[in-house]
C-alpha cells in the first residue's frame, strides 16, 4: 500500500514515498501531494523515493507532475527527487520526456510563413499527384499493348457497380434538371409566344453540357470515394505492401481496372443522362399544349450529332480524371483513425475540381473550334 510522510525543515519540504506507486496507490495520495506542493509556500520540495517498492508509469508521471507542478508556481520554488532506483529510472525518464513535450507550446508562425507551408505542401501534393498520373498512364499504354494483362473480371465488376448502380440517382437528377430548366425558361419564351423553342434549349444544353457534367459529378460522389476508400483501406491493412512484396504492381493491379471502367462507363450513362433530361423538359412542353412530335422535330432539327460528339468526348475525360484522383488519394491515405475520410474527401473535392476545370478548357476549345 503506498504511504506518504511530509516533514518540513528549514524552508524545505520532504515528500517521503513509500510501499506500491500504482494506480490505485496514486489515486490514494493524490490529494495529499497536491496540496502539499501547493501549501509550500517559498520553499524547496524534495521527493524521496528510496522506500518505493513499486512503480509502474502511472507513479512515474504523478511524480514528474508533483515536480512540474513545484516549478510552476508563482514563488518560483524549486524541486528535486532522490533515491530513484535502478529500475524505475526508465519510467522516470519517459515521464520526464511525456512532460516536456506537452509541456510546451507549438512554435507560432507568422502569416506569411503558415502560407509559405501551406504553399510548399501544395506543390508537393501536386508532385505526388503528377508522379501517380505518370505511373498510371504508363500502366495503361503497356495494358493496350498487351490487353491480356488486364483483369477484365475486376473491371466489368467496377463498371457495374459505377455505372449500373448508379443509374437511378442519374436518372432522378437529369429528370429533375431538364424538368426545372424547362420551366425556368418558359416564363421568358411565353412572353414572346414562343415556349416551343424551349426544347432547343433543353437539347443542346442537355446534349453538351449539363449531361456530361452532371453525370460526371455524380460519379465523383459516388466512384471516385468509393476508390478512394477501398484502395484506402487496403493501405491501412498494408494489402498493398502485400501485392509489392508478391511482386504485383499496385497500379496495374488495383487501379487500372477502375480507370478503364470508369472511362467506359461514362460515356453511356451521360448518353443516359441527356436522354430522361429531355424527356423531363418534354413533360414541360406536353403541358403546354404541344404535342409530343412537336418537341422531338425542335430537338433533332436544332442538336447536331458533333454536339452529342462533343459532349461524350468530355465524358471519356471526366470518367478518366474521376478514376484517377479517387485512386490516387486512396494510394495517398496516411495512418490514423481519420485517414479513409480524409482520403474519400480529398478524393471528391479534386475530382469536382478537376471536373470545372477541364469542363472550361473544352469550352473555350470548342468555342474557337467552332464546334
Amino acid at each position: 500500500m503506498a504511504a506518504l510522510n511530509i516533514e518540513t525543515v528549514s524552508q524545505t519540504t520532504s515528500m517521503l514515498f513509500s510501499g506500491r506507486l500504482d494506480v490505485p496507490g496514486v489515486a490514494r495520495l493524490w490529494d495529499t501531494a497536491v496540496k502539499t506542493v501547493k501549501k509550500s509556500g517559498q520553499g524547496k520540495i524534495r521527493i524521496d523515493l528510496e522506500s518505493v517498492e513499486y512503480m509502474d508509469m502511472a507513479g512515474a508521471t504523478f511524480i514528474s507532475h508533483l515536480s512540474r507542478l513545484a516549478g510552476s508556481t508563482p514563488s518560483e520554488q524549486s524541486s528535486f527527487v532522490t533515491g530513484v532506483k535502478k529500475e524505475f529510472a526508465p519510467l522516470m525518464e519517459l515521464a520526464g520526456k511525456s512532460k516536456n513535450e506537452t509541456s510546451s507550446p507549438p512554435p507560432k508562425s507568422s502569416y506569411i510563413e503558415k502560407t509559405g507551408e501551406d504553399l510548399v505542401a501544395s506543390l508537393k501534393d501536386a508532385k505526388v499527384f503528377i508522379t501517380m498520373v505518370g505511373e498510371i498512364t504508363a500502366a495503361l499504354f503497356s495494358c493496350v499493348k498487351n490487353p491480356g494483362s488486364i483483369r477484365w473480371a475486376d473491371t466489368w465488376m467496377v463498371a457495374e457497380r459505377s455505372g449500373v448502380n448508379a443509374l437511378p440517382i442519374v436518372a432522378l437528377i437529369s429528370f429533375i434538371v431538364g424538368l426545372v430548366m424547362a420551366f425556368q425558361a418558359a416564363i421568358p419564351m411565353r412572353m414572346f409566344g414562343m415556349e416551343i423553342y424551349v426544347a432547343n434549349l433543353i437539347g443542346i444544353a442537355m446534349v453538351r453540357e449539363l449531361g456530361p457534367l452532371m453525370t460526371a459529378i455524380v460519379l465523383a460522389g459516388r466512384s471516385a470515394s468509393a476508390f478512394a476508400a477501398e484502395i484506402g483501406t487496403m493501405k491501412i491493412n498494408e494489402e498493398i505492401d502485400a501485392l509489392t512484396v508478391m511482386g504485383m504492381e499496385p497500379v496495374r493491379f488495383l487501379i487500372v481496372p477502375r480507370v478503364i471502367a470508369a472511362t467506359l462507363i461514362t460515356p453511356l450513362l451521360t448518353v443516359f443522362s441527356n436522354f430522361v433530361g429531355i424527356i423531363g423538359g418534354m413533360v414541360v412542353i406536353l403541358s403546354f399544349g404541344y404535342p409530343p412530335i412537336s418537341y422531338y422535330n425542335q430537338v433533332v432539327g436544332f442538336v447536331s450529332w458533333g454536339d452529342l460528339a462533343g459532349g461524350l468526348v468530355k465524358c471519356f475525360v471526366f470518367g478518366l480524371l474521376i478514376a484517377a484522383t479517387g485512386c490516387i488519394r486512396g494510394y495517398q491515405t496516411l495512418r490514423g483513425p481519420s485517414a479513409v475520410g480524409d482520403a474519400t474527401t480529398r478524393a471528391v473535392v479534386s475530382s469536382i475540381i478537376l471536373i470545372a476545370v477541364f469542363d472550361g478548357v473544352f469550352s473555350i476549345i470548342y468555342f474557337y473550334l467552332g464546334i
